[in-house]
């Protein structure tokens, strides 16, 4: 088959053909659960998945390019060739997403001289073993090759970020080079110069919005005067940040915009079709001013919800959908005021679990920890860590108290604490940079998270840490130990030294309380598998896992309650949580929950 662009429309074997796209991120979805989304998604009329490619979920190191697991692209494109649909993929190298760096691997730019999205060698040479490996997955599974990919897109909303036709044009080359065939894009909002400057003449054309359908189509259409009209970012619902409220979108006010898309001939990807969750350390962030770290749950407000199941939106966009192509019919528990459930037994009680087992992080650290010494604090990118937690060490006699500050900026939360007894909190998002000490002798410890790498605009690529130094009364600290601590996974050795820790009685004095930072256990059983949503009441901050998986980071501020845990992790019979709460519980009683909850919707 060949897939091409013509006049006005999309020629699928010569034929007029509409695409009618939805997007599901393979990284932000169980593996065991590709098909189920993939299948849905039919179901609502699409005959496309789009997909961005996370690079440096791929390689978290310059020598790893990890295609197994959650990571099987090949095999996600192969489920999407299986439902008898197309693919769209997005491989960037940036691709923003909300996902930490904008896919960027963090170790590109840690001597500071590797240049950032442009025609600079050393990125672009980066860029082609990234294209290199990518070769193998994606040239084979072109529609002219019998696959499923009829369109890839070269970068992603560069109009907004810069105007370099070279690099593009180099970029694009590198994309012909790996021997792929299809038709190229490009994705830019119809406002300014951002479809001229994101693009070349080479490349076709789309749009992103999520409203003003008509006004963005007529501006698109300026832009480019010939070929179909596809707005491949249809935004229909927003992401979260923590702190902020659930984002939500009108169903009915959406598929508005989309009917009058359609009815002008358009094409259509919807981002979301299915959002998915943030597992592990994978969220990003924004800096526009004020550092906005995106919460775990990627929802969206998508027509397929965190939890796989069809939304009003679903059948809003349904309806639209089957008055320009035909659509399947529904099984009756998708069906509008349908339970929502599918056939398939799920699990039908919320499960209380008490996390009868504790143990201050100090304890776990020989399990967690490689220390290493340095003069001043390095940053997380010299010390090969990606994300998570970096733990930093000194030691410090103040007869007298004093102030620390950090030289910089903190990147991008900071837990102080002097001879093991909490000090206070630094914040990037407030842009803390100083905190007073009490009198006090002996080691100075600075628990430093990151809570997600920028993933648009200036700041993508920055490094993560105490950036500037740390000084007390203006003196510069020196002799430091470092160290990652190893989270995701936990280390076999750390969760065996959980499992062997004696269980506290519940209601002895002071037994129901957690202070921390503290790693606390359990273990429940549940008669069957299912999805479920961890509820952690009573806590404040800190990472959750579900038989040896990351779900990721909690946070009381909200919006989201609850952890989204995909079925597959669990299983039938006994299964395991642990919590690392930062700061402090007043429960040690958790819930494996039926439903999720993701919130107010209302700022």
């Amino acid at each position: 088959m060949r897939f091409a662009i013509g006049d006005t429309d999309f020629l699928l074997d010569g034929e007029p053909h509409r695409v009618l796209s939805g997007a599901i991120h393979y990284f932000r979805v169980h593996p065991d659960l590709w098909a189920d989304r993939i299948h849905k998604a039919r179901l609502m009329g699409l005959n496309t998945i789009e997909t961005y490619v996370a690079w440096n979920a791929h390689a978290p190191s310059p020598d790893v390019f990890d295609l197994t697991g959650g990571l099987d692209l090949g095999r996600f494109l192969d489920l999407v060739a299986a439902e008898g649909m197309h693919a769209i993929v997005r491989p960037g190298p940036y691709i923003c997403a909300e996902w930490t760096n904008g896919g960027l691997p963090y170790w590109l730019f840690t001597d500071g001289t590797v240049g950032v999205r442009r025609d600079e060698p050393q990125f672009l040479t980066a860029v082609q073993d990234y294209l290199d490996a990518l070769a193998p997955v994606l040239v084979p599974r072109q529609i002219d090759h019998g696959g499923p990919i009829v369109l890839v897109q070269v970068e992603n909303e560069y109009g907004a970020y810069g105007s370099d036709p070279v690099y593009l044009t180099k970029l694009e080359q590198m994309h012909r080079d790996i021997g792929l065939t299809v038709p190229f894009t490009s994705v830019d909002q119809p406002m300014g110069t951002m479809l001229e400057d994101g693009s070349l003449p080479s490349l076709h054309k789309t749009g992103s919005f999520g409203s003003r359908s008509a006004s963005r189509l007529e501006r698109l259409r300026q832009a480019q005067p010939t070929g179909p009209l596809m707005c491949s970012e249809f935004w229909d619902g927003w992401f979260d940040s923590w702190g902020e409220h659930h984002h939500t979108t009108s169903a009915a006010a959406s598929a508005e915009d989309l009917d009058v898309l359609l009815a002008a001939g358009g094409s259509v990807n919807i981002y979301m079709f299915h959002g998915g969750t943030n597992f592990g350390f994978t969220n990003g962030a924004n800096d526009k001013g004020v550092y906005r770290p995106i919460a775990t749950s990627y929802d969206y407000d998508a027509p397929l919800d965190e939890a796989g199941r069809p939304t009003s939106k679903f059948h809003a966009f349904r309806a639209v959908i089957e008055r320009y192509a035909p659509v399947p019919e529904l099984p009756e528990w998708m069906q509008p005021g349908g339970s929502g459930l599918e056939a398939r037994r799920t699990p039908a009680t919320d499960v209380a679990v008490r996390l009868d087992r504790s143990t201050a992080m100090g304890t776990l650290l020989p399990h967690l920890a490689s220390w290493t010494t340095h003069d001043t604090p390095p940053t997380f990118d010299a010390l090969g860590a990606a994300s998570g937690f970096v733990l930093y060490r000194t030691e410090v006699d103040l007869p007298a108290g004093g102030v620390l500050t950090v030289g910089e900026e903190v990147r991008d939360r900071v837990i102080v604490r002097i001879a093991g007894r909490p000090v206070g909190v630094l914040e990037r998002e407030h842009h803390d940079r100083a905190i007073a000490l009490p009198p006090g002798t002996g080691t100075l410890e600075l628990l430093v998270e990151d809570q997600g790498r920028v993933d648009y605009g200036p700041r993508i690529g920055e490094p993560k840490g105490l950036i500037g130094g740390v000084r007390i009364d203006g003196a510069l600290l020196e002799r430091w130990t470092a160290s990652p601590l190893a989270l995701d996974p936990l280390p076999d050795a750390a969760l065996e030294a959980l499992r062997a820790i004696r269980p506290t009685d519940e209601g002895a004095p002071d037994g129901d309380l957690l202070a921390g930072p503290v790693f606390a256990h359990a273990t429940f059983d549940l008669a069957e598998a299912g999805d479920r949503y961890l509820s952690l009441p009573g806590f404040r901050k800190g990472v959750a896992w579900v038989n040896g998986f990351c779900l990721g980071r909690y946070w009381s501020r909200g919006p989201q309650h609850t952890l989204a845990v995909p079925g597959p992790v669990l299983r039938a019979g006994r299964n395991e949580v642990v919590v690392f709460e930062l700061h402090a519980a007043a429960s040690r009683s958790v819930c494996l929950r039926v439903e999720p909850d993701l919130g107010h919707t209302e700022a």
